[in-house]
């Protein structure tokens, strides 16, 4: 027995001595911009113990990343916006099946992705943006995505690119409930509508819509939050004031919506802590953190969305799987190159 221990103690030293020691760690790879986050990871240490190791970039650098660490990888989460992002790095066999089942009675089934390999952290919408001096009540009232195609809105939309990663995940959500065909046949009419060229991210097509550039813009929900938070500027702010929400779809399917979320990476060292790290985004604490800073929509039905979103009411959310999202992506893009949406 005495020898037994001698050895313990041995191989314990030499651990520590190697740096091998074991860590209570996660290992965070993200893509995500917010600096808010930080304030996240340090309350999951506060809270756990568990110490966070950030390691950002884009999904694609992130990706080559993880090929070439191989079954070595020391990541164990993939945190990001986008399901389909999330939905690319499954396609690649990145990640794993989550077995909490805490996470799973927390988050709807059409809110995750195939086989429980990631999950939504927070929701965002993706609606009509229009400025109520140029656009009546009589036309923005009970609009359709579909709707935008029609003549009436001849050289009045804008909309960023079809790179964009948010636009393809609509087109791919309006693949899923319209079919392909009729999916074409309405982005070929809402390009034929568009003011413009597809230009800038979505606070510049707002900021077209406030300054008479166009009347109507495609655009996520929380950007208007964080225009009007005065976190973009004044301009920016007062522009925000002059915009109007219509929500999309609320006598049928309801207003599309997409996901900030995660998943565990498939050669996860730290499995059990990264499942943690998933549950601790999902608890009340951590989610009025994220609503009150990204100005995204809960995830939980006991947090309230921040006041700056409240404001424009409630609304029908499309329940199409986001994982319909990745699964209809290809067909999108090459739709929407055909389409001419450029």
């Amino acid at each position: 027995m005495q020898t037994y221990k001698k050895i313990i103690t041995t191989i314990l030293v030499l651990l520590v001595i190697s740096g091998c020691a074991p860590v209570n760690e996660v290992n965070i790879y993200t893509s995500r911009h917010y600096d808010v986050d930080d304030i996240l990871y340090a309350e999951f240490t506060k809270k756990t113990g568990i110490k966070v190791n950030i390691i950002s970039g884009s999904g694609g650098a992130l990706m080559e990343r993880l090929k070439a660490e191989g079954v070595n990888s020391p990541g164990d989460v993939f945190f990001t916006v986008d399901a389909g992002n999330l939905a690319n790095f499954q396609k690649e066999g990145f990640l794993q099946s989550i077995t909490s089942e805490n996470i799973k009675n927390i988050v709807p089934i059409e809110l995750r992705g195939k086989n429980d390999e990631w999950v939504a952290i927070a929701k965002r919408a993706r609606v009509i943006f229009y400025n109520p001096e140029s656009v009546s009540n009589e036309e923005i009232a009970n609009i359709n995505y579909e709707d935008l195609a029609k003549p009436r809105w001849k050289n009045r939309v804008v909309v960023r690119s079809s790179s964009n990663m948010y636009n393809q995940s609509l087109v791919a959500s309006l693949i899923s409930n319209l079919g392909e065909e009729n999916t074409e046949t309405w982005a070929k009419g809402l390009v034929d509508n568009f003011a413009r060229k597809p230009q800038g991210n979505d606070r510049a097509q707002l900021m077209a819509v406030a300054n008479g550039q166009a009347d109507i813009a495609i655009a996520n929900t929380y950007y208007l939050g964080i225009m009007l938070s005065g976190k973009g500027g004044t301009e920016q702010q007062v522009a925000a004031a002059k915009l109007r929400i219509a929500f999309p779809n609320q006598t049928n399917r309801g207003a599309h919506v997409n996901i900030s979320g995660g998943g565990i990476l498939k050669h996860s060292p730290n499995k059990e802590n990264a499942e943690k790290f998933l549950e601790f985004l999902l608890t009340e604490g951590a989610q009025s953190h994220i609503v009150n800073n990204t100005f995204e929509y809960p995830i939980l039905e006991t947090v309230e969305p921040h006041e700056l979103i409240a404001g424009f009411g409630t609304f029908n959310m499309d329940k199409t799987s986001v994982a319909d999202f990745g699964e209809y992506n290809p067909a999108a893009v090459k739709l929407m190159d055909r389409a001419g949406w450029k």
